[in-house]
Protein backbone atom coordinates (compact mmCIF):
# COMPACT_ATOMS: atom_id res chain seq x y z
CA UNK A 1 0.00 0.00 0.00
CA UNK A 2 1.02 3.51 -1.14
CA UNK A 3 0.09 6.31 1.05
CA UNK A 4 1.00 10.03 0.41
CA UNK A 5 0.07 13.58 1.96
CA UNK A 6 0.19 16.27 -0.64
CA UNK A 7 -1.35 20.00 -0.46
CA UNK A 8 -3.44 21.18 -3.25
CA UNK A 9 -1.65 24.93 -4.28
CA UNK A 10 -4.36 25.49 -6.87
CA UNK A 11 -6.07 28.63 -5.89
CA UNK A 12 -9.76 27.50 -6.83
CA UNK A 13 -8.97 23.34 -5.73
CA UNK A 14 -9.76 20.65 -7.29
CA UNK A 15 -12.66 22.18 -9.40
CA UNK A 16 -14.08 20.32 -12.34
CA UNK A 17 -10.67 20.46 -14.71
CA UNK A 18 -7.90 19.94 -12.43
CA UNK A 19 -10.50 17.11 -11.00
CA UNK A 20 -10.62 16.08 -14.43
CA UNK A 21 -6.79 15.84 -14.97
CA UNK A 22 -6.26 14.04 -11.59
CA UNK A 23 -8.83 11.48 -12.22
CA UNK A 24 -7.37 10.86 -16.33
CA UNK A 25 -4.02 10.26 -14.72
CA UNK A 26 -5.28 7.99 -11.77
CA UNK A 27 -7.59 5.87 -14.87
CA UNK A 28 -3.72 5.36 -16.13
CA UNK A 29 -2.92 2.86 -13.35
CA UNK A 30 -4.35 -0.53 -12.70
CA UNK A 31 -4.37 -0.42 -8.60
CA UNK A 32 -7.10 1.08 -6.73
CA UNK A 33 -6.74 4.52 -5.91
CA UNK A 34 -8.49 6.67 -3.27
CA UNK A 35 -8.26 10.42 -2.00
CA UNK A 36 -9.12 11.23 1.40
CA UNK A 37 -10.06 14.69 3.18
CA UNK A 38 -10.15 14.73 7.08
CA UNK A 39 -12.30 11.78 7.65
CA UNK A 40 -13.72 10.79 4.01
CA UNK A 41 -12.48 8.71 1.44
CA UNK A 42 -13.30 8.67 -2.16
CA UNK A 43 -12.66 6.69 -5.16
CA UNK A 44 -9.96 8.73 -7.17
CA UNK A 45 -11.50 7.16 -10.39
CA UNK A 46 -14.56 9.19 -10.07
CA UNK A 47 -15.50 12.64 -10.94
CA UNK A 48 -18.15 12.87 -8.71
CA UNK A 49 -16.30 11.57 -5.34
CA UNK A 50 -13.94 13.66 -5.82
CA UNK A 51 -15.93 16.86 -6.72
CA UNK A 52 -17.77 15.17 -3.54
CA UNK A 53 -14.66 16.34 -1.42
CA UNK A 54 -15.06 20.10 -1.75
CA UNK A 55 -11.19 20.46 -2.08
CA UNK A 56 -10.27 24.14 -2.06
CA UNK A 57 -6.69 25.59 -2.33
CA UNK A 58 -4.48 24.91 0.64
CA UNK A 59 -6.18 21.26 1.71
CA UNK A 60 -3.85 18.44 2.39
CA UNK A 61 -5.71 15.49 1.44
CA UNK A 62 -4.02 12.10 0.91
CA UNK A 63 -3.41 10.00 -1.68
CA UNK A 64 -3.81 6.16 -0.76
CA UNK A 65 -3.27 3.55 -3.69
CA UNK A 66 -3.09 -0.25 -3.23
CA UNK A 67 -2.89 -2.92 -6.17
CA UNK A 68 -0.57 -3.90 -9.48
CA UNK A 69 2.24 -2.00 -10.73
CA UNK A 70 2.04 -1.28 -14.40
CA UNK A 71 4.34 -2.05 -16.73
CA UNK A 72 5.70 1.48 -17.25
CA UNK A 73 7.51 3.18 -14.94
CA UNK A 74 4.98 5.13 -12.32
CA UNK A 75 3.90 8.88 -12.68
CA UNK A 76 2.12 11.32 -10.37
CA UNK A 77 -0.94 12.35 -10.91
CA UNK A 78 -0.70 15.33 -9.20
CA UNK A 79 1.37 17.54 -11.52
CA UNK A 80 -1.67 19.21 -13.75
CA UNK A 81 -3.95 18.91 -10.65
CA UNK A 82 -1.86 21.67 -9.08
CA UNK A 83 -0.97 19.27 -6.01
CA UNK A 84 2.59 19.18 -3.97
CA UNK A 85 4.08 16.86 -2.01
CA UNK A 86 4.60 17.53 1.59
CA UNK A 87 8.22 17.65 0.55
CA UNK A 88 7.73 20.32 -2.28
CA UNK A 89 7.45 18.14 -5.52
CA UNK A 90 4.85 18.27 -7.71
CA UNK A 91 5.26 14.04 -8.32
CA UNK A 92 3.34 12.57 -5.39
CA UNK A 93 5.75 9.53 -7.44
CA UNK A 94 2.62 6.87 -6.66
CA UNK A 95 4.53 3.81 -7.68
CA UNK A 96 1.32 1.68 -8.28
Amino acid sequence: MYVKEVTVENQVGLHARPATFFIQKANEFKSSIWVEKEERRVNAKSLLGVLSLGIVGGTTIRIIADGHRPAGPGSGCCGKAGCRTQSGGTNCGNPY
